[in-house]
């Protein structure tokens, strides 16, 4: 049995990997979806404007303290793909294997900020205009009502790398191509030519486990990647 620990991106919560879980689950496995600190419903102005890059991989090292487990699996998509590398340097050999599902790969001294495209720093300070501590979440189309203000400081924070997150035994990608504006093609280009890397592709949009949650799962479990929409 594998413990996975499931961290969403910017704007989101653990819901966004609810057709994901039943599939794990289901093959025998635990898993905790987590919602970060800032994201909760019940989360007041302080705690979101107090929220950083640090607070959120604190976050998944309480998760794994309280599962208390050994070989775990992170995934992180999105902005999360900075949490679970931080955490994954901080958590002491206890994490197995790191998935980033459409997620940023950092680098020491990274941020979100700085590892992304400048559209999307632009769509940061715009939904930060507001309330000028949260990022409101775009307004597009088809995307989750449920979707929160985001913590601006874990967005412009740099992440401390010291050894951990490159020593994790298994380290992925997962590349969602069936989006326009992806901040991560050069990322791919990068991976697919580092041996401590194993790339995967997904002709999905960039919320993957929304659209074609069996092919997550299927992903996860090593079983191969069915194409969107398989059951």
């Amino acid at each position: 049995m594998t413990t996975f620990v499931l961290v969403p991106g910017a704007w989101h919560g653990g819901w966004a990997y609810e057709a994901v879980v039943p599939l794990l689950e289901r093959a025998g496995h635990a898993v905790v979806a987590l919602t970060l600190t800032g994201l909760r419903t019940d989360d007041d102005a302080v705690t979101v404007a107090t929220a950083n890059l640090d607070t959120h991989v604190a976050d998944v090292l309480a998760c794994l303290d309280r599962v208390d487990a050994r070989g775990v699996t992170l995934v992180g998509h999105s902005y999360g793909g900075l949490v679970v590398a931080g955490a994954a340097d901080r958590a002491d050999g206890r994490v197995e294997r790191l998935v980033h599902l459409d997620a940023y790969v950092p680098r020491d001294g990274d941020s979100c900020w700085s590892a992304t495209t400048e559209a999307y720093r632009q769509a940061f300070v715009a939904g930060a205009a507001g309330e000028g501590f949260a990022v409101r979440p775009p307004e597009r189309p088809g995307r989750d009502p449920r979707r929160r203000p985001h913590p601006l400081a874990s967005l412009v924070q740099q992440l401390r790398l010291d050894g951990g997150f490159d020593r994790v035994p298994r380290r992925e990608f997962v590349f969602c191509s069936g989006w326009e504006g992806t901040p991560f093609a050069e990322q791919r280009r990068r991976l697919e030519a580092d041996p401590g890397w194993r790339v995967h592709d997904l002709p999905t949009a960039h919320d993957a486990m929304r659209e074609a949650p069996a092919a997550v799962a299927a992903l996860l479990l090593g079983s191969g990647t069915p194409g969107p929409g398989s059951a």
